[in-house]
């Protein structure tokens, strides 16, 4: 291999290069080092140390490297392979291939990861909007085609369930292409969805790139830039709309943090890299639309120790359209998805966007169970035949909402047995109105319960009124634990 440099000092993943006759490559460009055991590394520039010396961030394993190993300038950033060549595989940070499914063809196009967002003459509104089946984010949190939608949550709450739901709600729906890129999560996650998308066929329209928890830094940073210049193409090349899904976007401001922590950078509020907002903006000002083809994001955003003002959680949720917060309270009462119906908000939940009918809907069913959650505590002490009969009313009518915006999903089948549902917009707004209207006042709370349209739940009624016909159906409200 021709050099241009070698190694002087490697320290994990910094590995630091000198390159003595050749000109330092720019930050952001990549470089190979050839180790005699392991292969090939790819690093990328990340510091100008003086004349000679450059700092990287390897983005593989260093493991064998060691000083004077021989180092080739690339010429730029990392370059991936695009295309529908890529469509059905599995890809890592470099491009590499990480499936059994043999290797691209030597023809297939490369485009570099790093390259600036889109101007803002060139780009469009996001006005479209984009069902998705799911009752309680149609209903409160519309999804904008060529929007940014993010599921904040902390662990195990349902975050990951959710985008797997909706993978499977748009591919079939929309028949688009669909990017995911795996930001720091699980090797067992990763072969799951794999699987289910095999299981499923939909893999022919879909990129799986990852960058997981066992890789290093650099590799769960810059893995967020491979998907989304693949998406880049086939929006700017291809002018197809793409669905491109990021579980976990914390992982990469966490990756940001450790290469910032490697390269000796003085930490900012609550020991995050300095250029926190920078790196997130850099990210999501590339999702966007442009022309008549846009890339709509999905993001799963993990929210440590449950803590909604840590600065990473802000920092992406200021660049969001859709704002899904997912309730750990809600979680432990059964209510999946677990959507907390007043925390979450959309932009697109506008009478010029979904229709007055629909904000009103929304509006209401959000007051109403906002109302039932202030009268929480007094019911807990007093018990629910202190409220006035307006109050219970309200009560009655808040639990049976929250039980009709609860449903069955088609990934969790497997596991519980009931089969998915979605349901369209138009239905959804319908049984909340009428459950606010009073329709359903003397009806069981559990047959609103994981049900798809209020005709389901119309169904599940008259059925357990007649199994057991002299029996009073009306359920209670009961005292709620404090």
């Amino acid at each position: 291999m021709e050099t241009d440099g070698q190694v002087t000092a490697v320290r994990g993943a910094v590995i630091d290069i000198v390159f003595h006759d050749a000109a330092l490559p720019d930050i952001n460009d990549s470089v190979s080092i050839r180790d005699q055991e392991s292969g090939v590394v790819i690093a990328e520039v990340q510091a100008h140390l003086d004349e000679t010396t450059v700092r990287t961030i390897a983005l593989q394993a260093t493991t064998g490297l060691r000083r004077g190993d021989p180092v080739k300038k690339i010429g730029g950033p990392i370059t991936v392979p695009v295309g529908d060549a890529v469509l059905g595989r599995l890809l890592d940070v470099t491009g590499r291939i990480g499936d059994k499914l043999g290797e691209l063809p030597p023809d297939v196009p490369l485009r570099p990861i790093h390259r600036a967002a889109p101007p803002l003459a060139r780009q469009t509104g996001a006005t479209n909007l984009f069902a998705t089946g799911i009752k309680v984010l149609d209903l409160l949190t519309p999804l904008a085609q060529g929007g940014k939608a993010a599921m904040f949550g902390g662990a195990g709450v349902g975050k990951t369930v959710l985008v797997m739901e909706l993978i499977h709600a748009m591919v079939a729906k929309y028949q688009g292409i669909s990017v995911f890129a795996g930001v720091g999560e699980r090797s067992r996650e990763g072969h799951e969805m794999l699987l289910d998308m095999i299981n499923s066929k939909v893999l022919d329209r879909t990129v799986l790139v990852y960058g997981q928890m066992n890789e290093p830094p650099g590799a769960r940073w810059r893995v967020p830039m491979t998907a989304i210049t693949i998406a880049e193409y086939f929006r700017d090349e291809g002018h197809r709309n793409v669905l491109l899904l990021m579980d976990n976007i914390f992982r990469f401001v966490q990756a940001g943090s450790e290469v910032s922590g490697l390269l000796g950078r003085l930490p900012s509020r609550v020991g995050y890299q300095p250029t926190l907002a920078s790196e997130v903006a850099a990210l999501q000002e590339r999702i966007t639309s442009v022309g008549g083809a846009a890339v709509t994001a999905i993001e799963a955003v993990y929210v440590p120790a449950d803590d909604f003002t840590d600065p990473a959680v802000t920092a992406i949720a200021s660049h969001v359209d859709s704002m899904v917060v997912l309730s750990r309270s809600m979680a432990a009462e059964g209510m999946y998805p677990a959507v907390d119906p007043i925390a979450s908000s959309s932009i697109l939940l506008d009478p010029l966007i979904v229709g007055q009918q629909h904000v009103d809907v929304a509006n209401e069913v959000r007051q109403t169970i906002e109302h039932y959650r202030e009268l929480q505590d007094v019911i807990s002490l007093l018990g629910v035949e202190e409220l006035g009969a307006d109050d219970r009313r309200i009560v009655q009518r808040a639990r049976r909402l929250q039980r009709f915006l609860t449903q069955p999903f088609s990934v969790t089948e497997a596991f519980t047995g009931v089969a998915g549902r979605s349901v369209a917009v138009t239905d959804t707004v319908t049984g909340c109105r009428a459950i606010l209207a009073g329709e359903c006042d003397d009806w069981q709370e559990s047959s609103l319960y994981m049900i798809g349209t209020l005709d389901e739940a119309r169904e599940k009624e008259s059925a357990a009124r007649q199994s057991s016909p002299a029996q009073n159906l009306a359920t209670p409200v009961r005292k709620q634990p404090a």
